[in-house]
């Protein structure tokens, strides 16, 4: 159960607010590219929180809420003809941001043995288990609102990442094997898609999403050769 004295409550206020800060750095007018760096300060308040005893499921879908405020904020800027953002470095924050949360997973967690409740082990990292049922019940522990909010959110949160790069290849010359090493860095985020909606076809759904994905590639790109063909 969470812990909240009036201590916890500010220090937890002051670290969204300084969240905030580098959310809307832009608005500082800086000329300065600080704003990115909101990706990793977003892991600071959530595993805080993750800290004092926040349910753990609860924790990630905050996460992954202040993580679509960002790419929100950053592809609102990629439509802007004034002020582009580039998608690339989108993305190197966003997956920074992610592999120093998987990094923490292994480290708070087996520093403090509380923070391994709900959470299953995955070699040396603790994820979210929400699939497991609550002690001496046929329940899942995550309260089902929670658990439908933390799918929803991870799903628009991957879909938002998806569909600014399709946007970004369209017209653009992408051989086929170059298909191989773009599916290739989509089978991650779809096979998580297919675990956290159905475990069961996690494979099948995988490999349904990337056969999806192939096609949109196929007429969204060009190969560069029908010019040389029409001469």
């Amino acid at each position: 159960m969470a812990i909240f004295d009036i201590n916890s409550i500010i220090i937890v206020g002051t670290l969204f607010v300084i969240f905030g800060v580098f959310l809307f750095f832009d608005l500082f007018k800086r000329n300065e590219r600080y704003g990115y760096l909101a990706y990793i300060v977003a892991l600071v308040p959530v595993n805080f929180l993750w800290f004092l005893g926040f349910d753990v499921l609860g924790a990630y879908l905050i996460l992954f809420i202040l993580w679509i405020l960002c790419l929100l904020r950053d592809l609102f800027g990629v439509s802007r003809k004034n002020n582009p953002k580039q998608i690339n470095d989108i993305l190197l924050y966003l997956v920074l941001g992610v592999i120093i949360q998987i990094i923490i997973t292994a480290i708070l967690p087996v520093s403090i043995t509380e923070m391994q409740t709900n959470t299953i082990p995955y070699g040396f990292f603790y994820f979210p288990d929400i699939y497991r049922l609550s002690s001496g019940t046929d329940v899942l522990f995550p309260n089902t609102q929670i658990l439908l909010a933390f799918r929803i959110t991870a799903s628009v949160m991957i879909g938002l990442v998806i569909v600014p790069l399709l946007v970004d290849l369209r017209d653009e010359e992408v051989p086929l094997p170059v298909f191989i090493i773009i599916i290739g860095l989509f089978i991650l985020p779809f096979l998580y898609l297919s675990y956290i909606w159905f475990p069961v076809a996690m494979v099948v759904l995988t490999f349904l999403m990337s056969v999806i994905l192939f096609v949109v590639l196929l007429l969204i790109t060009r190969s560069g050769k029908e010019v040389q063909k029409k001469k």
